[in-house]
């Protein structure tokens, strides 16, 4: 597979997959196998075949649709290489390319192209200003594929593992993520992901919200170097039970995406670097199909709250529609997890206005 940062736009002439095996005329069979309204949102954000260039090279052998679809159903179930499907491409071939793009930065490319389409649709500039930022500690496998030296234990959430430190933008969207050892302070991987951003080209960038682990004298240093205002984003005295915070709740839902995917529930990776890549992998299955959907499928902030949707205000007080009638009830406890999938619209005080739930995954 040829990794050049080639736009679409530069090709010179297409050509058609020379694959003999099938691929091209395989049929859909698994829930991740792309649509072809997401296959037509995502190529486009793909590097470009050395072959279709002026520079020349030998063409790729399988069709992408094809090796990408593959990379998603390991992702999205968690299986491992040696037992992907029949009916894709060769493990070590599609191994092969999930390995050389991340070591390349094509899925942060394809990554920052999909996510700046998403933000244009919303009506907002490509690059983001502001940001969220949070770490998540992950048990690492119980096979013992990760090694010692990249791996450490989280004293504060009992984890043995890694630690993966998420940046996103406003509307939970994955600008870059860093992948440390679980024992690394939530300071450092702050720090690796914000220099990161800056060192891929989010020059707009200039405000990060953050939670209580993220004092320190770093924020000085962040302030200095790199010109970002990291802003705390505290619990309000004498919190008692679940409320949702405003602005750190949207990376919190991030990690719940990336989370989904069984492939990110749990550390199998020898390298950080490829854990990062199917962090990266989880974050484009995403945006894709989010792109993909219908208008009427992504509801705005004021949109889609049919009969028995819920709202949760900055207040604490949680509103649910039935008919025509609202019924205010304040939240006193915590919500269980069958009540939370209900969510679809959390109010923080403007602009922020965005889509939780089923209609923004």
């Amino acid at each position: 597979m040829s990794l050049n940062r080639v736009l679409p736009s530069a090709a010179t002439a297409g050509r058609r997959c020379p694959c003999e095996c099938g691929c091209v005329t395989r049929m859909p069979a698994y829930p991740t196998d792309m649509t072809d309204e997401q296959w037509a949102e995502l190529e486009p954000a793909l590097p470009v075949m050395l072959c279709d260039t002026e520079l020349g090279g030998r063409p790729e052998k399988h069709w992408r649709r094809t090796m990408i679809d593959a990379v998603f159903y390991v992702t999205d179930n968690g299986i491992k290489w040696r037992a992907l499907p029949a009916d894709f491409p060769p493990w070590k071939t599609v191994y092969g390319l999930h390995a050389r793009w991340k070591k390349d930065g094509v899925l942060a490319d394809i990554a920052d192209r999909l996510r700046g389409k998403i933000r244009e649709a919303a009506g907002r500039n490509r690059e983001p200003s502001a940001g969220v930022v949070d770490a998540q500690s992950v048990h690492e496998s119980a096979e013992g594929v990760v090694p010692a030296a990249t791996s450490g234990f989280d004293h504060h959430k009992k984890v043995n593992g890694r630690k993966r430190h998420l940046l996103v933008d406003t509307m939970g969207l994955l600008i870059t993520v860093a992948v440390t050892a679980a024992g690394t302070q939530d300071r450092a991987g702050a720090a690796l992901a914000l220099k990161r951003a800056r060192a891929r080209g989010r020059r707009r960038l200039a405000l990060i919200w953050a939670d209580s682990a993220y004092y320190g004298d770093w924020r000085h240093w962040a302030a200095r170097e790199l010109a970002i205002t990291i802003q705390v984003v505290e619990q309000p005295p004498g919190q008692r039970g679940f409320q949702v915070l405003p602005r750190r709740w949207v990376v919190e839902r991030t990690h719940a995406w990336i989370t989904r995917r069984r492939r990110c529930a749990r550390d199998y990776e020898r390298l950080p670097a490829h854990h990062e890549a199917f962090v990266y992998w989880a974050a484009i299955l995403q945006m894709t199909r989010r792109l993909a959907k219908p208008p009427q499928d992504n509801p705005g902030p004021d949109q889609g709250l049919g009969t028995g949707s819920i709202r949760i205000f900055q207040s604490g007080h949680m509103v649910q529609r039935e008919s025509a009638s609202f019924t205010p009830r304040k939240v006193t406890g915590s919500i269980p997890v069958r009540l939370l999938r209900h969510i679809v619209t959390l109010r923080t005080w403007p602009p922020c206005n965005y889509s939780l739930g089923v209609g923004a995954c």
